[in-house]
């Protein structure tokens, strides 16, 4: 049992220079395992400066990440082969960077946005109609967006702060329709092109590739084509088609990995490599 007098006089000591001591509370924290946790982050909430944040969130990923691991491993024992079981996957990656965030919050969240449109879809019958519904909410009442200006820092590839800043990269803004169009049995899947992700709304008539970075725009294949073309890619007919749950998850873990990688924190770029492999070895 702990206290939080003494996860208070912990973190001062890890800023003493003699390792000896360091070493001392590190074996410590080894000690109360994720019984600290509570303590540590209330602490951090009490906390004003950002950087002190970041190494209090840092000391409860050492403590959390076995646990972590275990629960993705979990999942995947589970599967991934629809779109709830993906949400799970894809919340639950937000952890690496907020080790004690409440996922569930984030999924009542998506669920509060549904409703605030369920009646306009339900009472409407044309399918194309619907897409347009959703692509207006999502893209324009909502005002989720492409980060051009950032796109690599790690916030724009998580889907707890894709939610709350509505900014993020083409997956993630992807993965936002799939996940209310889940809530509204609407047929919304991803697709992933290379170096581009998009979005297949796909009717018994009709498939419409929409591209969530640039604000939910329509876009044809021949567009596709020479985009592709553009960036040296020699486009197949596979670059366009649906893409399987475990094919997204794996570029959302590679994405991240980028992000991080390019942030140098090393740790978390090589625990989500331990997660790809997992998650490769199930697609």
């Amino acid at each position: 049992m702990t206290t939080k007098s003494e996860i208070e006089s912990l973190i001062f000591l890890l800023d003493d220079p003699d390792p000896e001591v360091q070493s001392s509370v590190h074996s410590r924290f080894r000690e109360l395992g994720e019984d600290a946790v509570p303590l540590l982050d209330q602490h951090k909430s009490e906390t004003v400066g950002e950087s002190d944040k970041e190494f209090i969130n840092n000391i409860i990923y050492n403590i959390t990440i076995g646990s972590l691991m275990e629960e993705f491993s979990d999942l995947m024992e589970e599967g991934i082969y629809n779109s709830r079981q993906l949400e799970k996957a894809v919340m639950k990656l937000s952890k690496f960077a907020t080790p004690t965030l409440r996922e569930g919050d984030y999924s009542r969240k998506l669920d509060k946005l549904a409703q605030q449109i369920s009646s306009d879809i339900a009472y409407t019958p044309s399918l194309r109609e619907k897409m347009h519904i959703m692509l207006q909410y999502v893209f324009r009442e909502l005002r989720f967006r492409g980060d051009a200006a950032n796109y690599h820092i790690p916030e724009n590839s998580l889907m707890d702060r894709v939610i709350d800043r509505r900014k993020g990269i083409p997956i993630m803004l992807g993965l936002v329709v799939i996940f209310l169009a889940r809530r509204l049995n609407l047929p919304f899947y991803g697709v992933n092109m290379p170096i581009h992700f998009l979005i297949l709304y796909e009717t018994p008539n009709e498939g419409v590739l929409i591209d969530p970075f640039d604000g939910g725009t329509i876009v044809s294949y021949d567009q596709c084509y020479y985009f592709l073309k553009k960036n040296g890619v020699e486009p197949r007919p596979d670059h366009l088609k649906k893409a399987d749950e475990i094919q997204i998850l794996a570029r959302c873990i590679r994405n991240l990995i980028h992000s991080y990688s390019k942030a140098g924190q090393e740790r978390k770029v090589k625990d989500l490599r331990q997660l790809l492999q997992l998650v490769e070895l199930k697609g």
